[in-house]
């Protein structure tokens, strides 16, 4: 029986299995008592061969360069909408992270890290002794500079999307070990120790997806790095030990063990008085907690959900921010972005309220109500709400979706849905500017013929069309049908001016249709396109953009949503612009806004007049009882709101909304009360004073008009009828 051969713990032995174990530290672990014999055979050879294939390498001290949390702001520039990140983090300079918390985090990770270069032969040591010898705890021997370099790296190759290098960053072996000690040591060639330390603070990880002390600080005591105690450092300084299993939120009795641990390796090191760390032992950790959440995205906007993913839609549209989308996503989660938004607090609360008032979220009838408003002159969207919860999940039920129904299908919306008589505006201002008077007599029909419309290549195909009573009125005048909203009139008026001239004035007044294949409305364009039905379905928002830039006196602004973007560097970035432009002339958008008015004094939007006098202007609509609309405008905000079912276009007659049946609903029904309540709660809250000085009209437009009028003839063959009612 062979006897096994026990050698003795000579200084020379104990040197060989020290410089093993340095190589072993270097390594990144310890191994199993069989690895021991190869290697101190082979040192010699390992080390000459690994030592050559390493070189020196530069590390960035650049703390922008590391992946940063993104924040969205309302128009305050205060109120956080959103955050984004794939890492959360926010970048401080060492003059902003508390005294306790540099030394807790030294005094646990490195207490020899102001005497050492970027190594520390004494920690390996102490380390192989304690593991060895003595036969304690596992323990390391990197250094805070080596781990800052290790974070780095891996940073770095998961930055240029190179797994390969985010492999051999973190695996242990000794060759990553090693370069790690060069990378180290020369780092500390040309950078502070202040440097090297702030570095560090701001790229380790202080709990699950919580990185950098300043969010650390903030997500488990609210409050800034700057104004952590002793207690609150040395239990944040605790976690980057094993970030799940030190995690306060989730293993509070572990974590305050582990809180203590750090005071007593701070009281030692003499960052701390035997009284201050006795004092701090004795608060419990549970008391200390004051969590705040860290949720990421638009997920977690609640109520400004809707504008929020409105933004990142724009943000991932424009080239602006990157040539792909995939390296503006990357902007948006890693960039440390401050956007600020054109979201206006108080407009996002009324817009909320006056949806969910109308038609809860849970409603029966299942409807969505949406509104969208706009600043005119502008292009700034204010508010942007449905009666939907915001949910990008799997798991959205009914009452939840992703689908932002008050902007266009390329913006994260739908298909959009039928104006109704909220398109008579409209064909009202491509009438004047064509030249025609307001008050010219026009011949109706119940039926006209296709092939009779300029512009419009169709056979001759009869088009039956009624008002919402039945009939007709003959004569009537464009302003006299504008404020009863009558459709007969609305196709005597194109069949004089034609569809393209309608197309084009509502192209220039900033209309486009909602689905992404066929927004150019010139593509759609029929004759039920001037009584809002048809192919053209719109956003909200558009709407109101088209209404602004009648509130504007003409001037139309592409929506806009954000003001400014300022990357981790401070540099301000090119935003979309709003690119305002005179679209239509003043008098025409005046002498519009004068005859919407008039619907409001003395036609059938009376409803609609807003409180205090102020002079209101606003349109109803109800579109093959599919859709039921009101949009309108005071000088300062306008604002469009849609009743309808987006997912199937359900018939909206014989139905029950908020606990009231109809056999028929109209857009005074519901859109009116929802945007009226909007603007009112609005109006009051932003204390916006009232302008009645808006909406004087060209008394040549009003009376015989810029151009000849032509008379107007169609055919009266049958056909099916195509009724909007108003």
């Amino acid at each position: 029986m062979a006897q096994s051969e026990q050698q003795p713990m000579t200084v020379r032995r104990f040197i060989s299995l020290l410089l093993v174990y340095v190589l072993m530290c270097i390594a990144g672990g310890t191994a199993a008592s069989g690895f021991f014999a190869p290697v101190v055979i082979g040192i010699n050879n390992a080390a000459k061969g690994l030592i050559p294939s390493l070189k020196s390498e530069t590390i960035t001290m650049d703390l922008t360069d590391l992946p940063q949390q993104s924040r969205m702001y309302a128009s305050d520039g205060k109120t956080v909408i959103a955050q984004f990140y794939d890492q959360n983090r926010i970048v401080v300079a060492l003059k902003d992270i508390s005294e306790p918390m540099q030394k807790a985090v030294v005094a646990r990770e490195d207490r020899r890290f102001l005497e050492h270069s970027g190594i520390d032969p004494q920690g390996i040591a102490r380390a192989f002794i304690q593991t060895y010898v003595k036969g304690g705890d596992t323990q390391g021997g990197s250094t805070l500079t080596q781990q800052y370099v290790k974070n780095v790296l891996i940073d770095q190759a998961e930055e240029d999307d190179d797994p390969i290098a985010a492999y051999h960053a973190s695996e242990e072996t000794i060759a990553r070990k090693l370069r790690e000690m060069l990378i180290s040591v020369e780092l500390e060639k040309h950078h502070s120790k202040s440097e090297i330390l702030q570095g560090y603070l701001n790229i380790a990880q202080f709990g699950t997806n919580v990185y950098g002390v300043e969010t650390a600080a903030q997500h488990y005591f609210s409050k800034s790095a700057k104004d952590l105690n002793l207690g609150e450092a040395a239990t944040i300084a605790a976690i980057t030990k094993n970030p799940a299993s030190y995690d306060p939120t989730v293993h509070p009795d572990t974590s305050e063990k582990q809180r203590n641990v750090v005071l007593d390796l701070m009281q030692e090191t003499g960052f701390a008085t035997a009284a201050a760390v006795k004092a701090a032992k004795k608060v419990p950790l549970k008391s200390m907690l004051k969590i705040k959440s860290v949720a990421v995205g638009c997920q977690t906007a609640g109520t400004a959900a809707f504008f929020c993913d409105y933004v990142v839609h724009k943000i991932l549209n424009s080239k602006s921010f990157g040539k792909t989308e995939a390296i503006r996503k990357k902007l948006l989660y890693q960039g440390g972005l401050k956007i600020y938004t054109t979201m206006n607090v108080s407009a996002q609360a009324a817009a909320w309220d006056a949806v969910t008032t109308e038609v809860p979220v849970k409603d029966i009838s299942g409807v969505e109500n949406v509104l969208a408003a706009i600043k005119p002159g502008t292009g700034e969207v204010l508010a942007l709400a449905q009666n939907r919860y915001y949910d990008a999940t799997t798991s959205a039920d009914q009452y939840s979706t992703s689908i932002n129904y008050a902007v266009d299908q390329v913006d994260g919306g739908g298909l959009g849905f039928q104006m109704g008589s909220t398109w008579k505006p409209i064909n009202f201002a491509a009438w004047l500017k064509a030249g025609k008077s307001a008050n010219q007599p026009l011949r109706t029909y119940t039926s006209y013929n296709q092939g009779s419309f300029p512009c419009y290549h169709s056979s001759n195909v009869p088009w039956n069309v009624t008002n919402s009573e039945g009939g007709t009125v003959n004569p009537e005048t464009p302003l006299h049908a504008l404020n009863y909203s009558h459709n007969t009139t609305q196709a005597s008026m194109a069949q004089i001016i034609g569809l393209c001239a309608i197309a084009d004035t509502a192209t220039e007044m900033g209309y486009h249709n909602s689905s992404e294949a066929q927004s150019d409305v010139h593509s759609t364009m029929t004759p039920t396109m001037v009584i809002g039905g048809g192919a053209n379905q719109a956003s909200p928002l558009t709407m109101a953009n088209v209404y602004a830039t009648i509130a504007a006196g003409g001037k139309e602004c592409t929506p806009i949503a954000m003001t400014k973007v300022i990357d981790s560097d401070g540099k301000n970035l090119t935003v979309p612009s709003a690119g305002c432009h005179q679209a239509i002339s003043k008098d025409v958008a005046e002498t519009t806004a004068y005859a919407m008015n008039l619907n409001v004094t003395q036609g059938i939007a009376k409803a609609a007049q807003l409180s205090d006098g102020r002079k209101t202007f606003a349109k109803t609509g109800t579109s093959e009882k599919t859709t039921l609309a009101t949009g309108g405008f005071i000088p300062q905000v306008s604002a469009v709101d849609f009743v309808g079912n987006a997912e199937n276009l359900a018939i909206l007659s014989n139905l029950t909304i908020n606990g009231v049946r109809k056999s028929q609903w109209y857009g005074a029904d519901i859109a009116l009360p929802s945007w009226k309540l909007f603007m009112e709660q609005y109006v009051k809250k932003a204390k916006i004073k009232a302008d009645n000085s808006y909406g004087t009209p060209n008394q040549t437009m009003l009376t015989t008009g810029t151009g000849a009028a032509k008379s107007s003839s169609s055919s009266s063959a049958s056909g099916t009828t195509t009724k909007r009612t108003n």
